[in-house]
């Protein structure tokens, strides 16, 4: 409610009575005052207005209608009127201070200005003038208690010497009643309100005189049936009655009968409406005949009549109500007012006949029998009386033809009036039959903002496709067509999303896959022009920009802009990340599996990419993509958290058809292992059980463990129709393997039982596998059951039996303990703890001793060529710790040097140890027994592993010294460990002495020592790679790194060495590189050499 404060903000805003219409108005009442005299115009009776007040009507007239064009203007100034005489009766009878008035009060210099009036002015002004509606309005403002009191004072005024035109007032007002409020409150309803508070507020010596009506005994509803028992003989017209008995009948059926707002489809309301509107154009013959407002005043009207009242009387039951109603009906059917048309009925008689057939249908309804117990008679007599008068109305109801319901269903759309909410919906489909194709559509493209919804998109398309079926032109197809997009095109992300999913459930080509290709030419230049300026703009272009783009060219056609998404996403260099982003804005193209039996993204990637990914930049951007798209960045319906691309979708496209043995399409198995690794390395986002679950995991698993067990014969030839698995895709698998293995693992043991059958199905499956298979499943199965190992391995560890069984191997005879040990080291980092603290060796007994480190020798070069990088690592550490331990005996020769070098190299025995222990490996392993083992490509993976550890045996002595760089290292693939024989050791290449280098006078601490010790590994470097067949880049590249760490220590600490020792120094590495096959290579480390 408007503050007193705020009266005077509302007449600051808007000069609303001038002085020239003020004066008019004061002119009017002064000379009523006049007129009146001897008498004050406060005493005024109705029987003496026709005499005094013609100077105020012609007052309001003169300010209302003749100074005044516009009919809204004329409405406005007409209830500023009725505010100011409202407002000034308040005043006098309230007797408000004027000292407080002046001040508070902004109409005070209006109501000043007049004289002094009473209820019986305002009341004969509202008649004379036909104000009935404006004096609602503001009755409205009113409090209930007040309200009634004010409605009394107009029924005692129109029952005192009742005419027609008193009752006429009555049921107009009473009319008006029944509709409601007008919407929101306007700045004179706020204005009048804020004064009614204050006069409410303020003491006054009438207060006590004044009537209170008692709330538990007087309401409206009381009054005005009250009022017109009363009036009733005076009413003499039928077309009156009609309007009273409909005003009783509505009011009881809102009042009493109505439990919530009664539902009226929008057809009818239509027609309902549009027979009121002919016929009020008709029959009352209006001039000024304004459409827009007496449509407004139609639908207000059937709307009074279809919602229940705000609150229920609390002065009246619903037996008094009817029992009036029915005095009333007999009064005048003696009267014979009520004798009803038999045809060409007016607007009150069609309003009548619908007020009977509502207020029947209830009354017969039994849920009314509770409030009538002991009055059924009284109940029964207005049936039967109501019964008759609808038997009297047998005149055929008019019906409006479906041009008129058309034209007027234009007019409502063109107005967006209120209150027909299902309008567009009817307008969009049946109603587009009954208008020319240029009008309707020229309609639609006028009102486009009340067509924005999921449902009227649906509709439209419907009509759309229906259009296209029969005869229509393929231009206004078109134009609708672009019309529908439009539309789509201003919906909120939400609705858009909410549309795209409703599409897409119907058809996968969206909006094409319901129109001829007439209708769709043109659309592969847009979906062009979509993507190019999304790709050009890149990082400056707005990303709500280019979900719109995207959007629209989806709502047409979703498989075919699915199909550029992907294609874009791995063709164009970076654009996977803001495809993605887009794709994931767009949560209605995900497909439904309840709807879809197959993805649709990943059904358009597989027929635009996958098969055609031609480099590995392609291969990165289609892999990042999908792992984007798997991210949980949707938020569902339900706040839950889902991807655009679920990750058991990729598994079973772009996975498990390409990981059996038998696959055909094995060129692809590394890159859906990749992709396998993808989705299991995605967040799960809720604590049910895990999605691979559902994707068959023990049947995934067996596949990969027999992919594994291939893995021992990577350096076989193939057979044509054999997989061949890399050393790089054995490090994938273990990965994959090792991370699918604690999903499944984690599963099971939360619920041991369901999974118990498909644990042991797995078991069994894997035991025709190698032995080492069933180590890299042991977190599927846990405790269930033991590691197995061959029997062997157990003459030379101490297992625990509880953990550890034995098992019968052929391959694995007497003597081979020592290679199933190796072998176990590699397998994790568990095992290989597990296999140190158990390892069986008494280094009390020398021959012991001895015979451990010949067999590690052996076991060594049967197992490097088969293991990873990884496992390679494993194996690195063990020989480290088995070194410092001194498990294992290494006895390092100065092999390559002619005198003892005068150098402490106690801290770098155990690098030069293993050094030595890796070059006797590759002597064994490059022997003439074992130089069939590998094709080129093996010695290449083995020669990659092995400059791998000199590359940690480099960092572990450079470290000795802190001023030297560590130069930074590369990661090298490798793999697995088969069975070989045990070799003799061939004779080594023909390799100079290293020259002693007596100490300087001056150098760092270590210096001299480290850079004895790089020489030494260069000399080891080159000569593994003279041995190894192909002499392999990555050893060259080893060397060079022991360079220029060599120079870093040099220039670091320039005294470690003379310039003799220096020009030696060159001469002998310049020796030793001339045994090198390659020219390229040699002429690289001369050139390194020289610059030391």
């Amino acid at each position: 409610m408007t503050s007193v404060g705020d009266l005077t903000e509302v007449m600051d805003q808007e000069s609303w009575l001038s002085c020239e219409k003020t004066a008019v108005l004061q002119g009017g009442f002064l000379l009523a005052n006049q007129l009146c005299q001897p008498e004050p115009l406060l005493s005024l009776k109705k029987e003496d207005w026709d005499r005094i007040g013609r100077p105020i009507v012609n007052a309001v007239k003169e300010i209302c209608e003749h100074s005044l064009k516009d009919t809204k203007d004329r409405f406005h100034w007409r209830k500023r009127i009725l505010c100011i005489v409202w407002s000034k009766i308040l005043e006098v009878r309230n007797k408000e201070d004027i000292n407080i008035r002046w001040k508070e009060d902004p109409l005070f210099a209006v109501q000043n200005s007049l004289p002094d009036i009473n209820h019986t002015v305002l009341f004969e002004l509202v008649k004379s003038m036909s104000f009935s509606t404006i004096y609602v309005e503001l009755l409205m403002c009113f409090q209930p208690a007040e309200r009634c009191e004010e409605l009394k004072l107009l029924v005692d005024h129109v029952s005192s010497s009742s005419t027609e035109t008193d009752a006429k007032l009555l049921l107009e007002v009473w009319w008006e009643l029944l509709k409601g409020k007008r919407g929101c409150l306007d700045a004179l309803d706020q204005l009048f309100t804020a004064h009614f508070s204050l006069c409410m507020t303020e003491p006054s010596p009438l207060a006590s005189k004044r009537f209170k009506p008692d709330p538990e005994s007087t309401c409206v509803v009381h009054v005005l049936f009250e009022g017109l028992r009363k009036i009733k003989e005076h009413l003499t017209s039928s077309e009156l009655c009609y309007f009273a008995l409909s005003n009783c009948l509505d009011t009881l059926y809102t009042n009493y009968l109505l439990g919530n707002t009664a539902d009226l489809s929008i057809e009818m309301k239509l027609q309902s409406i549009s027979r009121t509107v002919s016929l009020k154009k008709r029959n009352e013959g209006l001039d000024d005949f304004d459409l827009i407002e007496i449509i407004r005043e139609a639908q207000r009207d059937l709307a009074a009549t279809l919602t229940p009242a705000e609150t229920k009387p609390c002065g009246m039951t619903f037996i008094q109500a009817m029992q009036v109603t029915l005095e009333i009906i007999c009064s005048w059917e003696v009267m014979g007012l009520l004798k009803m048309p038999s045809n060409d009925p007016s607007v009150m008689v069609m309003r009548l006949k619908d007020s009977l057939d509502r207020v029947l249908t209830s009354l017969e309804h039994r849920s009314h029998a509770k409030d009538l117990v002991g009055n059924g008679q009284t109940l029964n007599n207005l049936l039967v009386t109501l019964k008759g008068l609808t038997a009297s109305l047998s005149f055929t109801v008019p019906e409006s033809s479906a041009a008129e319901v058309a034209n007027m269903s234009i007019t409502i759309l063109d107005h967006h009036l209120e209150g027909f909410e299902g309008l567009p919906g009817l307008f969009a489909s049946k109603l587009s039959q009954n208008f020319s194709q240029m009008e309707w559509i020229q309609c639609l493209e006028r009102n486009g903002s009340l067509f924005q919804t999921k449902e009227l998109l649906i509709t439209l398309i419907s009509t759309l496709t229906a259009k296209c079926q029969s005869d229509a032109d393929v231009k206004y197809c078109k134009k609708l067509k672009d019309i529908i997009v439009n539309l789509f095109s201003h919906l909120s992300l939400s609705d858009k999303n909410a549309t795209l999913s409703e599409m897409l459930s119907i058809s996968k080509k969206g909006l094409h896959g319901f129109l001829p290709s007439s209708v769709t030419i043109g659309f592969s230049e847009e979906l062009n022009l979509a993507f190019n300026s999304i790709i050009q703009s890149g990082a400056n272009s707005s990303l709500d920009a280019a979900v719109s783009a995207v959007a629209r060219v989806a709502f047409q056609n979703p498989e075919a802009t699915l199909r550029r998404c992907c294609h874009m996403a791995v063709v164009n260099l970076g654009a996977h990340a803001l495809i993605a982003e887009i794709l994931q804005q767009l949560s209605g193209l995900t497909s439904s599996p309840a709807v879809q039996k197959d993805n649709l993204l990943c059904r358009c990637l597989q027929d635009t990419v996958w098969s055609k990914l031609s480099s590995l930049q392609e291969e990165n951007q289609f892999l990042q993509f999908l792992a984007e798209l798997m991210k949980c960045n949707i938020t569902g319906s339900t706040g839950e958290k889902l991807s655009f691309l679920p990750p058991e979708e990729v598994l079973h496209a772009f996975v498990q058809p390409y990981l059996l043995p038998a696959s055909s399409s094995s060129s692809n198995l590394e890159f859906c292992l990749r992709l396998l690794q993808c989705t299991l390395n995605q967040e799960t986002t809720s604590d049910s059980v895990h999605w691979i679950m559902s994707c068959s995991p023990f049947p995934l698993l067996y596949c990969l463990a027999q992919l594994l067990n291939e893995c021992s014969r990577c350096w076989d030839q193939p057979l044509e129709s054999e997989i061949h698995i890399s050393m790089e895709s054995k490090e994938l698998l273990l990965s994959v393997l090792h991370t699918l293995g604690i999903i499944v693992g984690k599963e099971v043991a939360h619920a041991p039982d369901s999974w118990s059958r498909a644990l042991f199905w797995l078991y069994s499956k894997v035991e025709e596998l190698d032995w080492t298979v069933r180590f890299y499943l042991k977190d599927v199965w846990g405790n269930h059951f033991k590691y197995e190992v061959p029997n062997s391995l157990l003459s030379v560890c101490d297992l625990p039996e509880q953990e550890w069984s034995g098992l019968d191997l052929p391959q694995y005879g007497q003597g081979t303990g020592l290679v199933a040990w190796f072998e176990c080291c590699a397998l994790s980092d568990h095992v290989h703890d597990a296999m140190l603290e158990s390892l069986s060796l008494n280094l009390m007994k020398p021959d012991e001793v001895n015979m451990f480190g010949k067999g590690l020798l052996v076991a060594s070069c049967q197992i490097l060529p088969w293991c990873t990088s990884g496992e390679w690592e494993r194996l690195l550490k063990v020989l480290q710790e088995l070194l410092e331990s001194d498990q294992l005996y290494v006895p390092y020769s100065l092999e390559y040097v002619d005198f003892l070098p005068l150098l402490n190299l106690r801290s770098f025995a155990n690098e030069l140890r293993l050094s030595v222990f890796l070059l006797r490996i590759f002597q064994l392993l490059c022997s003439s027994s074992c130089s069939d083992w590998l094709p080129p490509q093996g010695w290449a993976h083995t020669g990659r592993l092995y400059a791998n550890a000199m590359r940690g045996i480099i960092r572990s002595v450079t470290k000795k010294i802190p001023t030297t760089p560590t130069p930074k290292t590369e990661k090298i693939p490798s793999p697995p460990f088969p069975n070989t024989e045990k070799i003799p050791s061939p004779p080594s290449p023909k390799i100079e002495s290293i020259p002693t280098m007596p100490s300087p006078k001056t150098s760092g601490a270590c210096s001299q020592e480290v850079l004895f010790v790089l020489t030494q590994l260069f000399c080891h470097v080159l000569h593994v790679q003279v041995m190894i067949p192909g002499q392999p880049e990555a050893l060259f590249l080893c060397a060079l790194e022991i360079l220029t760490n060599y120079e870093a220590v040099l220039s670091a600490y320039p005294d470690s060495c003379t310039a003799l020792q220096g020009l030696n120094t060159r001469h002998f590495f310049t020796t030793i590189t001339d045994n090198l096959n390659s020219a390229d290579m040699k002429a690289a480390l001369h050139q390194k050499i020289a610059q030391l």
